[in-house]
């Protein structure tokens, strides 16, 4: 079968069957799925979806961490032509609901309790009416408060109402060029924007991504990057169902728990953050366990030494350490080092382009600068987006009339067309390996009542690289203490987007056209000098 067979999905998972069989797709340690169980259950899946009135094109959203039934409905979302929603597990329901509302999905497939949060009970507040049904993954539904309208296994019951000559007639209307996912991603507007890709052009990147990175038939792949991002999705289980291996999901990040696995269950592929490669490295058992099974690492999304780069090879037992660059807007693909790349290369870089995709390092008219000066970096190819969901400006502001994904990024490019990222040009700063963009955060706090007006920094710290610093002005005759504000703020957003600081100021500064001078907070957090109430939020 060619590659221009498998360009979607619902043919990726059909071939799965076809020629795996009986091979172990998902392994979970509540039970296992084969390829063709899997193929089985994502059609199932698909027909209670059209029993609910799905249409093709329509979106449906999934809330919910690492589980085999998240990789379920997402290909049954796939395989009735739907496009895929997947929500951050951080969020809160605030959060949720306004991803669920400007999407517009109808369904929505969530865990009852993750951490000890009940998420049908945070999304009830908040819950948009474009949103029909919620379909609980875990627990029964008298047990799920606030909206939640029927169990998972309930659901499936669904599949009665929809014969298999409708799925497979619905299936087939699956092309390259359907839309397969809207992945929202904050942007500098303030508000998330939800990034448009399609079949085709995610399959052709993950299975690049899976040859360069040498996934094989007998890998065993721990997933602990989450499935809402597109580490865990397509580099993740995508990725390793093109390649014919088997998936372990992985709830928490925990590295005793992850070494456990790693030995129990024979784990041979583990890409994840630096941060989790530290944290196995510091195990003061390490040298005891049987790490042997380990072959394939992909990291980055952060600065990394070649000394980690050796140590991991040396003292984890890699073969092969990899990293990568890409962003939501690009499928989640653009550039990866290759296998035999040395430690300095792996660790300095973000490898070269994938085949079809091109980087150029431009100048601020868009046009290529000189080899190793730097720039804003540029992507084009099959992979950049259709665009931001109900945003077409903003889509135009973002891809130029050449095709080229402007990304916000300043990097620079070697002789060998190996990529260096160096800076950021906006005011995005990264919390622990979790992006954050001020204006969304700002925007979430003025539904605050006593808030009138917020901004917010980056500022460096010594254990999670940045934090946000929020400078606060309280509406006339309105009072709130820098604690509370904190506490309203952990209730009420993901906790990576919860400024660690808090300032009460009786004005901003701002510029003559009213444009608020980020850069005297900072300077006002370097020198230290500070007039006002503050509070540490962690």
């Amino acid at each position: 079968m060619t590659l221009n067979h498998i360009l979607t999905t619902p043919a990726l998972i059909a071939r799965g069957a076809a020629r795996y069989g009986t091979r172990i797709a998902i392994e979970t340690a509540g039970s296992n799925l084969s390829y063709a169980q899997l193929d089985a259950a994502r059609i199932e899946a698909a027909r209670a979806l059209m029993s609910c009135g799905i249409q093709p094109g329509e979106r449906v959203a999934i809330w919910a961490p690492n589980i085999a039934e998240w990789i379920v409905a997402a290909l049954a979302i796939h395989s009735a032509g739907a496009a895929l929603v997947p929500i951050n597990t951080r969020m809160k329901g605030l959060e949720a609901a306004a991803i669920l509302e400007d999407s517009g999905a109808r369904l929505l497939f969530c865990c009852g309790t993750f951490l000890g949060d009940s998420y049908p009970a945070m999304l009830a507040a908040h819950r948009p009416v474009t949103l029909e049904r919620v379909v609980v993954f875990d627990g029964p539904a008298a047990e799920a408060s606030g909206g939640c309208d029927e169990t998972w296994d309930a659901f499936l019951l669904r599949a009665a109402g929809t014969s298999m000559d409708a799925f497979r007639a619905r299936e087939a209307a699956v092309r390259p060029d359907t839309l397969m996912d809207i992945m929202f991603t904050s942007g500098t507007t303030g508000r998330p924007k939800g990034v448009m890709t399609t079949h085709g052009q995610n399959l052709r990147a993950i299975h690049d991504w899976a040859q360069i990175a040498t996934l094989r038939e007998s890998d065993r792949y721990l997933i602990v990057n989450p499935f809402f991002h597109a580490f865990g999705y397509k580099a993740g289980w995508l990725a390793a169902f093109a390649g014919g291996a088997t998936v372990l999901p992985h709830l928490v990040f925990n590295p005793e728990r992850v070494l456990e696995r790693i030995v129990r269950d024979r784990v041979s592929v583990l890409p994840g953050p630096p941060t989790l490669y530290h944290a196995l490295l510091d195990m003061p058992d390490l040298a005891t366990r049987d790490l042997s099974s380990l072959r394939v690492a992909v990291t980055g999304a952060a600065a990394i030494a070649p000394s980690l780069i050796e140590r991991m090879r040396a003292q984890l037992g890699f073969e092969t350490v990899l990293t990568g660059y890409g962003l939501t807007e690009s499928c989640g693909f653009a550039a990866l080092c290759r296998s035999g790349d040395d430690a300095e290369t792996v660790a300095h870089t973000s490898g070269r382009a994938m085949p079809g995709v091109e980087i150029r390092i431009a100048d601020t008219s868009g046009d290529a600068v000189a080899i190793g000066e730097t720039g804003e970096v540029l992507i084009r190819g099959y992979n950049v987006m259709q665009g931001y969901f109900g945003q077409q400006d903003a889509t135009f502001e973002t891809i130029d009339d050449e095709g080229w994904l402007h990304t916000g990024d300043l990097g620079t490019l070697d002789e060998r067309g190996y990529l260096r990222i160096t800076d950021r040009i906006k005011d995005m700063f990264i919390v622990g390996g979790f992006n954050c963009y001020p204006a969304e955060i700002e925007r979430l706090f003025s539904a605050h009542p006593a808030v009138a007006q917020v901004a917010l920094v980056g500022v460096p710290d010594e254990r999670l690289g940045e934090v946000g610093h929020a400078y606060v002005v309280l509406r006339s005759g309105e009072h709130a203490s820098p604690e509370e504000l904190t506490d309203w703020a952990r209730k009420n957003m993901a906790n990576y987007k919860v400024p660690r600081h808090l300032t009460l100021v009786d004005q901003l500064p701002v510029s003559a056209a009213g444009k608020v001078l980020k850069y005297r907070l900072r300077e006002a957090v370097k020198s230290g000098v500070e007039n006002h109430q503050t509070t540490p939020a962690s």
